[in-house]
């Protein structure tokens, strides 16, 4: 008998293009400098430090008892899902949408991020994503056969894209352009002057405008971030993200949004009917409860001034420590540029973080997981309570000096 000789790799060349292995190689750091016996201390993944409240804790619980709640859901949602989220966007936004034809339930946003290309695009088409920007963004295309064309996010320019700037060609061919603000990992903000222009350049390229608005709910010195959406007209042109995540604490129970252009939104839909069986209907109970709070009159504070608080005792300490690093108009994050002295001294992004968390235990982003423009800054997660921030602004004070970075 003769045998099958196989060149076979069983792995997709196109796996190379997600842009994870950066958090993967962060991840080996972490345990190399645990395995040294050094506290680690991880600035690194955007993961609340929180839970929900207890009254959405107890939504959850309550329903998981309900014998009935464990059938297949719906991959597109249950309609009072969609009704309450409506109803959230009509409250929080002054937003319109229709629930069973502009509105799709998500396992979290990053699960529609990660499919939109697939249900919108085809192989060999053309999308526009910014650079910096979370690798899903990017990833997904590879994933759909699509081509990125990165638009850079400069610091010249205040984070904010040049519209004016992407060539002709580029927009006659784009499917879509993605946008995110506030942003990951640049926490730049937009006003609805920036979004009417947006809508406008859409609206005349037939582009459809995809709008990443993961972090509504985390706006500083009075800033709310709004949605697209306000824009008018911008339903015939795009669609948003929203999540449950970030702004209810509620990132491990997987559930989000997406809301807006009902031929994109059921294109999604029309996708995730064949892959998926949507969201565990408990988690929709609680996530139906926690936009219940957030328009009740015990809605809290809610994640905004915890998060403001810390970016307020971070960001002094480290100046204290001979950092000064700009402070985030809103999210989670810290896009920080490299100590002036670093490239002098050598430092990339990838040395400063890797050095930085094997010789004090802080684990922070290199710039250049989220694109060629990320290059010179880290990412810096706020997902430590404030003790533990000061302790880490003094661990990385203490690098600096040894280093000779210090300001």
């Amino acid at each position: 008998m003769t045998l099958k000789v196989s060149n076979s790799k069983w792995r997709a060349d196109k796996l190379s293009s997600l842009g994870s292995s950066i958090f993967q190689e962060v991840a080996g750091w972490k345990n190399e400098a645990a395995a040294a016996g050094i506290d680690i201390m991880d600035l690194g993944i955007g993961s609340p430090d929180r839970g929900p409240t207890i009254e959405i804790r107890r939504a959850l619980s309550e329903a998981v008892l309900k014998e009935d709640g464990y059938s297949y859901p719906s991959s597109e949602g249950g309609l009072a899902f969609r009704r309450k989220a409506s109803d959230w966007m009509r409250y929080r936004f002054g937003v319109e949408v229709d629930p069973e034809t502009e509105m799709l339930m998500l396992m979290g946003s990053q699960d529609g991020l990660a499919h939109l290309a697939l249900a919108v695009c085809d192989p060999g088409d053309l999308a526009i994503v910014p650079d910096p920007g979370y690798p899903i963004y990017s990833g997904a295309l590879a994933i759909a056969g699509v081509t990125p064309w990165p638009l850079p996010l400069k610091a010249a320019n205040g984070f904010l894209p040049d519209l004016g700037a992407i060539p002709e060609d580029v927009l006659e061919r784009a499917s879509f352009i993605l946008l995110n603000f506030p942003g990951n990992p640049v926490s730049v903000r937009a006003d609805e002057a920036f979004f009417e222009k947006l809508v406008a350049l859409a609206r005349k390229w037939n582009l459809l405008v995809v709008h990443d608005l993961a972090y509504s709910e985390m706006g500083f010195d009075g800033y709310r971030p709004i949605s697209i959406l306000q824009v008018p007209g911008a339903r015939e042109t795009a669609v948003e993200f929203h999540s449950f995540s970030k702004s209810f604490n509620m990132a491990g129970c997987r559930i989000g949004f997406l809301a807006g252009n009902s031929e994109a939104v059921g294109a999604l839909r029309s996708l995730k009917g064949n892959i998926d069986y949507g969201v565990f209907e408990p988690v929709q109970e609680a996530a139906i409860a926690a936009l219940e709070q957030a328009m009740g009159s015990d809605a809290g504070e809610g994640v905004g001034p915890l998060y403001e608080r810390r970016r307020d005792a971070f960001i002094g300490a480290l100046r204290d420590e001979g950092w000064d690093v700009p402070k985030p108009a809103a999210t989670m994050f810290v896009w920080a540029p490299l100590p002036g002295r670093a490239a002098a001294a050598g430092f990339d992004s990838r040395r400063f973080a890797r050095e930085l968390l094997l010789e004090t235990g802080v684990a922070v982003i290199p710039g250049d997981a989220f694109g060629a423009e990320g290059r010179g800054f880290v990412r810096i997660a706020l997902v430590q309570e404030a003790d533990r921030l000061a302790e880490a602004a003094r661990r990385i004070g203490r690098f600096l000096r040894a280093k000779g970075l210090a300001e």
